[in-house]
């Protein structure tokens, strides 16, 4: 089995998605959606912006489905 090559948009983004799914679990909570900090959540938006950045590799621009 070949070994996955993760670029570093994917690492910090594998970073933030665990922080945050250890928030959720001690909050318990199913999704962020449910936190009464969903707005202003610092950690949800540097989240956000990681899911921004893995998917353009940091080029900026908008997003193309």
């Amino acid at each position: 089995m070949a070994e996955e090559v993760l670029d570093q948009w994917q690492i910090a983004l594998r970073l933030k998605t665990e922080e945050l799914q250890k928030c959720q679990q001690e909050h318990q909570l199913q999704s962020c959606s449910k936190c009464e900090k969903f707005l202003e959540c610092e950690l949800r938006d540097a989240y956000v912006k990681a899911v921004y950045d893995s998917m353009n590799k940091g080029t900026g621009g908008g997003f193309e489905f």
